[in-house]
C-alpha cells in the first residue's frame, strides 16, 4: 500500500513539473538576455548599457537583462547554452558562435562613418622599419590568436607578401603590443586601426597615451591591411523572427538619436548601425581557411 502511495505521489509530481511552462521570452519573468563583451572598462558598459536597456524597454515589448561576462569565449558559450538571446561581439567571437551554435549576425556596427576595420603594423619611429618588407627577419608581437585585428589579418598580409619574421609572440592585448614596442622589446607589431577623429588617433596607440604622451611620434605605422566587416551584432538561432526585427529597429533608431550616439559612443567608440547578413563574414572565415585554422581550432 506505502509503495502504491508513493508511486502515484511520484507521478503526480512528474505530470505537475511537466505543465509548468517556463515565462514567455521577453517578459520580467524571462527577459531578453543581451551580452557585450567587454571591450572596454566593464564599469563603463554597466552604466552605459542601462540607457540602452532603458530605451529598448521603452521602444519595444520586451524586457531585458545586461549581462558582461569576462571574456567574448563566455559569450560564445552563452548562445550554446541559450543563455545569449542577443550579443555585440567581437568578428572572431561572432565566427565561433556561428560554427558552433548557429548564432546569426544582423546588425553590423559603424565606427566615424566606416563600416570596416584594419589591423596595423607598427614599428618605433628611430627604427630601420619603413614598409612591410623590412619585418622579413624581425621580432613581431600580435595580440592573441583569435584576435582577426591582432593576428588573423596582419599574418594573412605577411603570408601574402612572402615575409617571414624571425620570432612572433602574443601579448594577448592590444595596449601591450603598443607598449612592447615603445619600450623597443619588439621590432613591430599588429593591433587594430582605426583612423582619426578630430584630429585625435584613435588607434591601439590611443590606451596607452596616458602612460606615454609622445607614443604618437614615437610608435609609427608602417602599413595598413586590407579592411574586414566591422563587429556585428549577434542573435540566437531560434529567436523568433519578429523579436529579432523588433530589436533591431530599435537598435537602429537608438544608433540614431542623440543619447544613442553618445551611448554608443561610449560603450565600444560605435556612431552607427547597419543591417548585416552571415555572408558579411565569409571575408574573415577565408581569412582563416588561408591560414589553414578552423575558429575553434584556435581556441583550444
Amino acid at each position: 500500500m506505502r509503495l502504491s502511495v508513493l508511486l502515484l505521489l511520484g507521478l503526480s509530481l512528474t505530470f505537475s513539473g511537466c505543465t509548468r511552462k517556463r515565462a514567455e521570452l521577453g517578459t520580467t519573468e524571462n527577459p531578453v538576455k543581451f551580452f557585450f563583451v567587454p571591450s572596454v572598462d566593464v564599469k563603463v558598459i554597466e552604466d552605459t548599457s542601462k540607457v540602452l536597456q532603458k530605451y529598448l524597454e521603452a521602444n519595444t515589448p520586451y524586457k531585458y537583462k545586461i549581462s558582461i561576462p569576462p571574456s567574448f569565449i563566455a559569450v560564445v558559450e552563452a548562445f550554446g547554452t541559450s543563455r545569449a538571446d542577443v550579443a555585440s561581439i567581437n568578428t572572431f567571437g561572432y565566427i565561433l558562435a556561428n560554427e558552433r551554435y548557429g548564432a546569426v549576425a544582423r546588425l553590423t556596427t559603424i565606427r566615424h562613418g566606416e563600416a570596416t576595420y584594419r589591423a596595423q603594423f607598427l614599428a618605433r619611429a628611430d627604427s630601420k622599419i619603413k614598409k612591410i618588407e623590412d619585418l622579413e627577419g624581425k621580432k613581431i608581437a600580435f595580440v592573441d590568436p583569435a584576435s582577426t585585428s591582432g593576428y588573423l589579418l596582419p599574418m594573412k598580409y605577411l603570408r601574402d607578401r612572402k615575409v617571414k619574421p624571425k620570432e612572433t609572440m602574443f601579448a594577448m592585448r592590444h595596449d601591450n603590443v603598443v607598449s612592447m614596442i615603445y619600450q623597443g622589446q619588439v621590432d613591430a607589431g599588429a593591433t587594430f586601426y582605426s583612423p582619426p577623429f578630430k584630429d585625435e588617433i584613435q588607434d591601439a596607440r590611443r590606451l596607452v597615451k596616458s602612460q606615454y604622451p609622445d607614443v604618437e611620434s614615437k610608435v609609427v605605422i608602417v602599413e595598413l591591411t586590407s579592411p574586414v566587416p566591422n563587429d556585428p551584432i549577434v542573435f540566437r538561432k531560434d529567436l523568433p523572427e519578429e523579436m529579432i526585427q523588433k530589436i533591431t529597429a530599435a537598435l537602429q533608431k537608438f544608433a540614431e538619436s542623440a543619447e544613442g550616439k553618445e551611448t554608443l559612443e561610449k560603450l565600444s567608440s560605435v556612431t552607427g548601425l547597419l543591417p548585416a547578413t552571415d555572408k558579411d563574414y565569409d571575408q574573415t572565415r577565408e581569412i582563416l581557411k588561408e591560414l589553414g585554422k578552423s575558429a575553434s581550432e584556435l581556441v583550444k
